[in-house]
């Protein structure tokens, strides 16, 4: 059975990223096709980059990030969602992709942002970071706008448009998933 990871990006104590994460779990989960489960980066236990190697030679010195490793190891795609910070991703999510790189490396990943511009250039800069990564990053993506998907900025109600987006994005996640199998499998021959 295909596996994809659903990673909350924002580690913030008040964070709308929960209910969006629940959001795409709760829709995600109604599918026969693939099983899911939700990676809350904040309860990782990920500090800020320290490992002495390049993450490109799998050569992992700490337990947090040989536990990380293990953790994504065992997907073979990802749902992220991220809020839009300062106009960027938040810095633990970065952090989070810095750590590993094999792991990454020919999977998919579709992105689900939120945020003023509905989490944009968010989204712009992890499809440059995860392109660097090897992952194969969706096309369709969704971007839910704090002006409209947001009761007051904080209830998500996702509009009928966003839940019809995110059902697009679903179906492409599972597809490159399962295309993408045969090419994780040689590299893990190789390795």
């Amino acid at each position: 059975m295909t596996k994809i990871g659903i990673i909350l990006g924002s580690t913030r104590p008040v964070r709308n990223g929960e209910q969006v994460a629940a959001w795409v779990h709760d829709l995600a989960s109604q599918r026969a096709d693939a099983e899911f489960d939700v990676i809350d980066l904040r309860e990782q236990a990920l500090p800020h980059l320290d490992e002495p190697k390049p993450a490109m030679w799998g050569v992992y010195e700490h337990e947090h990030t040989k536990a990380w490793s293990a953790r994504i190891a065992t997907f073979d795609g990802f749902i992220v969602v991220t809020p839009e910070y300062n106009g960027t991703a938040p810095g633990a999510l970065i952090d989070a992709f810095d750590f590993l790189f094999a792991e990454w490396a020919d999977k998919p990943v579709a992105l689900v942002s939120y945020g003023v511009l509905g989490g944009a250039r968010a989204a712009e800069q992890l499809r440059l970071l995860c392109g660097t990564l090897q992952m194969a990053v969706v096309g369709p993506q969704v971007l839910l706008s704090l002006a409209t998907d947001f009761e007051n900025q904080a209830a998500f109600r996702p509009t009928e448009r966003s839940t019809a987006a995110l059902n697009t994005l679903l179906d492409k996640t599972i597809e490159w998933s399962r295309a993408l199998a045969p090419v994780r499998g040689k590299a893990l021959a190789a390795a």
